[in-house]
């Protein structure tokens, strides 16, 4: 077995989306030849985006070894001094500099009990990159960046001004700079990152998706619609930052917070109310016909746009609920809403959503108010989704009126493509990771 130092500060048992591909990656590594030391960080539960599910600890092998580096409660909550600094100069977050600190002592000593062969790690915080960087110079060990998300090339990211994008951008291609390899999760991100920063190794650059287990999608799964029509969402809504966005629209302008042409509220339930309303209107009936399930923690904007909206009697929101019970949720829904952001015309999205994967993996009719991007190509590529442009209400609305006719009259979709869905397995997934950091070695 050959080890390597696995550095996540999203790791079980926190939960929610940021954990899934760590923890599947340290599930499978030692299937393909790699010993996995996981060094993380202590949870801070307390947050929107860490809640806790325990229950995903079942999944680390017995054998994974993990260190948990605490960090001080103070440094997540920002006061105002470091506030105005990062507005003004761009300084890095204490949170994030106090996590790349903690990972370099952890990281050193761990390289120096269990002697590695590489260093990989996950970001954000992107403070990580740094780390891992640090103890490859002093152990001359390679390290390996997996970005979970294109950091200061994500079209879907909220900075200060334009100055700071541009400085995000500058501290980016500096912190990647040594990587042996870098690893993007999704074809168009790689592309980017590319394109970007030309004095980076293009062939240090690959794609690497996320994905499903097919573990989590075996047996059979009851309707969760006990009679009803059932419209299921798992994970977050971006209204509150969507809403802000909207109202300041001139201001983000001016200022360059964000890329042109972008807009966030899409990607929330915003719209879809603003369907169901309608719907409701030339229809009463679906009332008692029709429900959307939240399945995730909503803030207070999400749920007063929900408790403000006529449409809101077809709402269930569950909150936050385990990955295993999340999952029985969007494998019993007779449909699922992936919905994105607006994009500008002739520019493709740089992520794809989580739940994405997992949509795709359950087979079952998507409505995907999604842009050009590798997520619409994926979802019409399997055969199950029904696509329309971000914000497009009456695209929405027929498409929830022809899925709910087709529900109604028992109508099953039979042209899933489940050979396509399949490389999004995480046990492939792994295998290709594993691959790659041979090539490394």
């Amino acid at each position: 077995m050959r080890k390597i130092l696995f550095i996540a500060y999203h790791f079980p048992p926190s939960g929610g989306g940021g954990v899934q591909r760590s923890l599947k990656f340290v599930k499978y590594l030692p299937g393909c030849g790699y010993d996995p030391l996981v060094l993380t960080a202590k949870p801070n539960n307390e947050r929107r985006w860490t809640p806790t599910d325990q229950a995903l600890m079942d999944e680390v092998p017995e054998s994974v070894k993990i260190t948990s580096v605490s960090l001080p409660d103070e440094v997540h909550v920002p006061g105002k001094v470091e506030r105005a600094a990062r507005e003004l100069l761009g300084m890095r977050s204490r949170f994030g500099l106090t996590w790349m600190r903690e990972a370099i002592t952890a990281g050193l000593k761990l390289v120096q009990q269990e002697k590695p062969e590489l260093i990989f790690v996950t970001l954000s915080p992107f403070e990580g990159a740094d780390a891992a960087a640090e103890i490859s110079r002093r152990t001359g060990i390679p390290w390996v960046a997996d970005l979970r998300d294109p950091w200061a090339l994500d079209e879907f990211q909220l900075h200060r001004t334009r100055w700071h994008r541009n400085l995000e951008k500058a501290q980016m291609e500096k912190s990647l700079r040594s990587a042996a390899l870098i690893i993007m999760n999704t074809p168009e991100s790689a592309r980017r990152l590319a394109e970007a920063f030309p004095r980076l190794r293009a062939s240090s650059i690959v794609s690497l998706t996320n994905g499903y287990d097919a573990s989590d999608f075996t047996g059979e799964v009851e309707p969760i619609g006990g009679g009803k029509f059932a419209i299921v969402h798992s994970g977050y809504f971006h209204a509150e930052s969507g809403l802000t966005e909207h109202a300041r629209r001139r201001q983000y302008k001016l200022l360059g917070r964000t890329v042109p042409g972008v807009e966030r509220l899409p990607r929330s339930h915003f719209y879809l109310l603003r369907a169901l309303e309608q719907w409701l209107k030339e229809d009463p009936s679906i009332e008692n016909q029709v429900r959307v399930h939240c399945v995730g923690v909503l803030s207070k904007a999400d749920q007063a746009l929900i408790e403000g909206s006529p449409a809101k009697r077809l709402f269930e929101c569950s909150g936050y609920l385990s990955h295993t019970e999340c999952l029985r949720y969007v494998r019993g829904a007779d449909l699922l809403f992936l919905p994105m952001h607006k994009m500008p015309p002739g520019m493709k999205a740089g992520i794809v959503p989580g739940k994405t994967y997992e949509y795709l993996a359950a087979g079952r009719p998507i409505l995907a108010t999604v842009p050009d991007s590798d997520a619409r190509d994926f979802v019409i590529r399997a055969g199950t989704g029904v696509t329309c442009e971000p914000g497009d209400v009456p695209g929405m609305l027929a498409a929830l009126k022809e899925q709910y006719a087709k529900w109604k009259s028992g109508a099953s979709r039979s042209d899933w493509d489940g050979e396509f869905v399949r490389q999004f397995e995480r046990e492939n997934l792994t295998a290709k990771l594993a691959a790659y950091l041979d090539q490394v070695r």
